[in-house]
């Protein structure tokens, strides 16, 4: 017979039983080699992002993140990257201090990105081999001045191997500053970012790449003020998909789905297939013209992604109006929590 207080101890201590023990060096694994446990797939299909043979895989379809559940601050963070494509342009990337949903009409978060990246034609803005920058909206100092002023640095040199080769990054991030090293040896790096503590996230942009021996090692906080800090998850979950219309109904042809953007082709409207609990629906909605436009009740300016906050007070199917030359994506949905 187990006592009442018995259990509960149990209770408390199982998931201090069920967490990694660092290594010799003081890393713990952010991948268990076999689950997506500790993982949130932000954006993408279910098949966008799965464990398969002690790897995270990603197929690249839809552009999108799959991110950590908890935030992190400073950090010594190692991983091997392989992209599968021998010859043609393969992108993907490590989000570092990101927001838990996409930015503004975009498929990705506001944070700094540690490319992962091959067969990028060569170009004077960008390499192939370990660029740090920030992104949507996101703030950092390259430690080398870009040509083109940018907010991003390019490496020093080229490490990085060939399409089906294996790929080691360190990153060290620590107040405010990432430092990237590539097959063992630092490259590039950015200071004074904003955020320097955030999610962290492994990117779906088109080709399908591997990640393997995750780990990371948490470094004393630095203090990060408020304003400096990404924003927390509240639980909003994408009804989008991605890729096919699952979860929506309307007439046969009348929307389509491409990379995680709706477009209606007619004029029937686009409803969710389920009713909606009173909560709150947000999207990003953009349409052409001059000026202003308006839709849904929201004031946006013509050809610019504006993010709608809808609150929903009862039960009831969404409906999205058809409207020509729309285009909305990153719709999610927090439901009202009860008191």
């Amino acid at each position: 017979m187990i006592r009442l207080g018995s259990l509960v101890l149990a209770l408390l201590l199982a998931p201090m039983a069920a967490a990694a023990e660092p290594d010799k060096d003081g890393f713990v694994p952010l991948f268990d080699g076999k689950t997506l446990a500790g993982w949130r797939n932000v954006n993408g299909h279910a098949s966008t992002f799965f464990a398969k043979d002690g790897e995270i895989v990603t197929t690249g379809k839809p552009t999108g993140f799959l991110s950590t559940e908890r935030q992190y601050e400073n950090f010594v963070l190692e991983m091997e990257w392989m992209h599968v494509n021998k010859t043609e342009t393969a992108n993907s990337g490590l989000f570092v201090w990101g927001d838990p949903l996409p930015a503004v009409g975009s498929p990705y978060t506001r944070g700094i990105e540690v490319q992962v990246l091959i067969n990028y034609p060569k170009v004077d803005w960008a390499t192939n081999h370990g660029d740090v920058f920030s992104i949507w909206g996101a703030t950092c100092v390259p430690d080398r001045p870009h040509p083109k002023g940018a907010m991003r640095c390019l490496p020093s040199e080229e490490r990085v191997k060939g399409g089906g080769e294996w790929n080691h990054y360190k990153v060290i991030a620590n107040d405010g500053a990432i430092k990237l090293h590539v097959n063992g040896k630092e490259v590039s790096g950015v200071s004074k970012c904003n955020p320097r503590k955030g999610y962290l996230a492994l990117e779906s942009e088109g080709a399908e790449c591997h990640f393997r021996n995750i780990k990371i090692k948490e470094l004393p906080s630095t203090n990060p003020k408020p304003e400096e800090v990404a924003k927390l998850y509240q639980g909003h979950k994408l009804l989008v998909n991605g890729l096919d219309m699952e979860g929506w109904e309307t007439e046969k042809g009348a929307w389509t789905v491409s990379d995680g953007t709706l477009r209606p082709k007619g004029t029937a409207p686009l409803k969710t297939a389920k009713p909606l609990a009173p909560g709150e629906l947000i999207f990003d909605w953009k349409l052409p013209g001059k000026g202003d436009v308006t839709y849904a009740n929201q004031t946006g300016k013509a050809g610019v992604w504006t993010r709608a906050t809808i609150s929903l007070s009862e039960t009831a199917k969404y409906e999205f109006p058809a409207v020509v030359g729309l285009e909305i994506r990153n719709v999610c949905y927090l439901a009202k929590k009860e008191k």
